[in-house]
């Protein structure tokens, strides 16, 4: 059944994944074998389908859906001990969103799924984001990082924009902030004083990881 949990998943088939989580939970299987070794590695070749051009943005979603739908039903029936330890699992909690006054957001949304099927907790928060809800969103859910899409050169100021309000509200150093989009080159973000940019959505997640780890 972890097999087929996994095979689900990388199949991107939703209804399938739900069907064989539910026998899991009728037949006793440990939830945290069942994501381990069922989920956690069907996460990674979703991603690495994705970055090589094999799986694009609806494969992703969906392959996401199935691994999310799959866990809850697996978390809904554990003890606490067992969810305790899943959710420690998470590399971290990423409030990602496309700044304030851009309305695009392909990118945004790809780099949020890769995240999710990578083990973080994502709140993803759309596009034209106000720069002070951004931060009131990360403070609510004590959020490791901060990742903010402008595709504009015209808008892209927004990523500065919240990064200079948490140095004013004494905040900064509270989180990662990581920067993209199709208006980030090396200058500006060195401009900005962001953690870190990246270039495509999977150099994000990798640096997601790096920079998360440094921090612990």
């Amino acid at each position: 059944m972890i097999d087929q949990l996994q095979k689900s998943i990388i199949e991107y088939d939703v209804e399938s994944a739900k069907k064989i989580a539910e026998k899991m939970v009728k037949a006793g299987i440990d939830p945290i074998k069942a994501v381990n070794e069922g989920i956690a590695p069907a996460a990674k070749i979703v991603g690495d389908k994705f970055e090589k051009g094999e799986y694009f943005l609806p494969e992703v979603l969906l392959a996401s859906e199935a691994m999310k739908a799959a866990v809850d039903i697996l978390l809904a029936k554990s003890e606490a001990r067992a969810r305790q330890e899943i959710e420690s699992k998470r590399l971290g909690k990423v409030v990602i969103a496309t700044v304030k006054g851009d309305i695009h957001d392909i990118g945004k949304t790809i780099l949020a799924l890769l995240l999710e099927v990578n083990n973080f907790e994502v709140y993803d928060l759309g596009r034209d984001v106000d720069s002070m809800a951004i931060i009131q969103k990360a403070n609510e859910v004590n959020a490791d990082i901060i990742a903010l899409s402008a595709l504009m050169s015209t808008t892209r100021g927004a990523q500065k924009e919240v990064i200079d309000l948490l140095e004013g509200m004494g905040k900064r150093d509270r989180f990662i902030v990581m920067i993209g989009g199709g208006s980030v080159d090396d200058e500006w973000f060195r401009k900005t004083r962001a953690d870190g940019w990246a270039e495509n959505a999977a150099e994000a997640v990798e640096l997601a990881k790096k920079l998360v780890a440094e921090r612990r």
